[in-house]
Order: C-alpha cells, then sequence, then structure tokens
C-alpha cells in the first residue's frame, strides 16, 4: 500500500503548531523536522511528538475509527508510560490507542483542545524519549495560554477520569 502525502495546503493549521512549538522547543536540545506527514519533534532520534493530518473515517485502526469526524483531523500522537498511558488510551476521545507503538498514545486536536494539557503531556513525552541527563533538566510545561485556559489544571482532569472508570 502507498502512502498519499495531504497536499500542501491541507496541512496542520498554523495556531496549532504554534502552539505545539511554544512546548516542544522549549525542551533541551529537541529539534522540529518535517516528517513523512506532518511535523515532528524529537530529541536526537527518537520522535516525542508528532501532529499531521488524517481522514481517521478511512482508518483501520479501531480505536481511531472511534474518535473519527467528517473530513480531515489534526492529531497529535506522544509518547507515555505506565498508569498515565492505560488511563489516557482507556479514557476515550480526544485519546487513542494507536495500533503501533508499546507506548503511543494519540490525541485528536479542535476546537476544544487543552492546550495546557497538551503541554504537560508533551513534556512528559519528551522525558520518556529523552537521555536521562537530559531528562533531568526538565521541569514545568512552558505556558500556552491564559491560566485556566479550557478547564483548569489538566493532571485534576485526567485523576477524575480513572478516577471515575
Amino acid at each position: 500500500m502507498t502512502r498519499q502525502r495531504i497536499p500542501a495546503d491541507d496541512e496542520v493549521p498554523l495556531d496549532v503548531l504554534t502552539h505545539l512549538r511554544t512546548v516542544c522547543l522549549s525542551l533541551p536540545d529537541a529539534h522540529e523536522e518535517p516528517a513523512w506527514i506532518g511535523t515532528r519533534w524529537r530529541i536526537r532520534t527518537a520522535t516525542f511528538a508528532h501532529v499531521y493530518l488524517t481522514d481517521w473515517t478511512r482508518s483501520h485502526s479501531p480505536s481511531a475509527r472511534a474518535i473519527a469526524t467528517e473530513g480531515l483531523t489534526t492529531t497529535l500522537t506522544f509518547r507515555s508510560t505506565g498508569e498515565e498511558f492505560e488511563a489516557l488510551t482507556n479514557a476515550g476521545a480526544p485519546f487513542f490507542r494507536l495500533s503501533w507503538g508499546r507506548n503511543v498514545v494519540g490525541m485528536r486536536l479542535d476546537e476544544a483542545t487543552d492546550w495546557a494539557e497538551v503541554a504537560e503531556l508533551l513534556t512528559e513525552s519528551y522525558r520518556v524519549q529523552a537521555p536521562k541527563r537530559l531528562a533531568a533538566r526538565v521541569g514545568p510545561p512552558p505556558a500556552t495560554g491564559s491560566p485556566g485556559e479550557n478547564g483548569g489544571d489538566p493532571s485534576d482532569r485526567r485523576r477524575g477520569e480513572r478516577s471515575s472508570r
């Protein structure tokens, strides 16, 4: 099966890239590069975040189809481990488990996205992928908007989702 690249006029929205760049490029030695589709951020050769557009209604992944919307969707993938991975991949929309990678989480980005939560998740993803020396240098994620934007403390929301399951 041949992968088709999404046309340039359907690339990831600039406001999404701006939010993600604020977080990803603030991390030690992280860099951005084009991927086979979309954009990814890496620490050395390990990808810790990848954003792209896709049409999930055509996906072969049952998890992805469960959160599908009409047309193209902005999708973010990142790394997680342990209880956090289990909580995220079992929480339902906007999160889902990808059919590849033992610790990869997918997230649909849309108008309801909590950018403070995304910052926290990407910072943790960096810690998962980075060498220990660099991971130890990472503090809290940078602010990505006004305090309390889109629903307050993201860790409270995930803890609530976990405890309600």
